[in-house]
């Protein structure tokens, strides 16, 4: 193994060791997850979405991604929810050049110094649509 590729797993290994949600941090943000679904009914899973233009994609920490598109709220709960952190910032690599789909790549950096933190494993994205 060269050298380069030895740092590079390395940094890997590191962003995958990094500390998981406290149990403080994870009740906030389940209760602020809550809170965005108030009044809102889950529909059936989706592998992919479609992201219009600037359609950001948010972070809860310890929690899930979400993305808001009108009146409907998709979630992404994630294979790994306990590493989100809303102090990084996301990187993703799409498959199609108009949705975000559960196989895409998503790479966390922290945005105070630029480093690598992690990878974001996607599941189905469920939407959340007001009642009535």
């Amino acid at each position: 193994m060269n050298k380069l590729t030895a740092i590079a797993a390395a940094t890997a290994a590191l962003g995958l060791l990094a500390a998981p949600a406290t149990a403080e941090e994870r009740p906030k943000g389940e209760a602020k997850l809550a809170k965005l679904l108030e009044n809102r009914v889950a529909g059936e899973p989706e592998r992919c979405i479609r992201l219009m233009g600037n359609d950001p994609l948010t972070i809860i920490d310890g929690t899930a991604l979400v993305a808001k598109q009108g009146n409907t709220v998709w979630v992404n709960r994630t294979a790994n929810p306990e590493s989100l952190d809303d102090n990084d910032r996301m990187v993703i690599r799409k498959f199609s050049a108009s949705q975000l789909c559960r196989l895409d790549q998503v790479t966390t950096y922290a945005r105070h110094g630029d480093y690598y933190t992690g990878n974001i494993m996607l599941q189905d994205f469920v939407p959340y649509r007001l009642e009535g």
